[in-house]
């Protein structure tokens, strides 16, 4: 029996979903400007500010798998509509690299979901963001009048997903479960 068919729903249910994702920026204030001109996002809360003293020592290395000498310099969690948060780390005093590219391993990319696919490029493109191509349809059980995605970079690099299925996903019989999807704004 594999792993994943030992266990059931039901064993999970105190797993209630993502409640954020975490991303490093180069400079959270111009972060903050670029996801609130291009989405916006609202400020929940500094949960460490540039005035405080940084996060660093071997107890900070080790929680949060930082390089020795690394410093977190300013967190901030931050929202965008009515999705999980997105939780903002600065660094100091350590190597830095490019962002993830899609064929990478971990976390590449966030993706959000636009109602006005045109508005949305507008915003984004005004902010700072530049889009890798023009949208195109989604594909199979995705597809539809008017389902489209499109991806993009942050001005620092992180790659950014807009998308919008309006008439739903066409589930397959063998779907364990629906996306979660948000609830259209009234």
């Amino acid at each position: 029996m594999s792993a994943s068919s030992k266990y059931t729903h039901q064993d999970y249910r105190s797993i209630r979903g993502i409640d954020h994702i975490g991303l490093t920026v180069p400079d959270i204030e111009e972060a903050t400007r670029f996801f609130k001109q291009a989405f916006g996002a609202s400020i929940c809360y500094d949960t460490l500010t540039p005035q405080q003293p940084a996060q660093e020592g071997a107890e900070t290395e080790q929680k949060l798998g930082l390089p020795k000498g690394a410093k977190v310099r300013h967190m901030r969690l931050i929202q965008i509509g009515q999705g999980a948060s997105i939780e903002m780390f600065q660094f100091e005093n350590t190597e830095q690299r490019s962002p993830t590219l899609a064929v990478d391993y971990g976390i590449q990319h966030i993706a959000l979901y636009v109602d006005d696919m045109p508005a949305a490029i507008r915003h984004f493109e005004s902010a700072g963001g530049i889009l890798l191509s023009s949208p195109n349809p989604l594909p199979n059980e995705e597809k539809g009048e008017g389902h489209l995605f499109v991806y993009g970079r942050a001005p620092w690099g992180t790659l950014i997903e807009l998308l919008s299925y309006p008439h739903g996903i066409d589930y397959p019989q063998t779907s364990e479960s629906n996306r979660w999807t948000p609830p259209a704004v009234t």
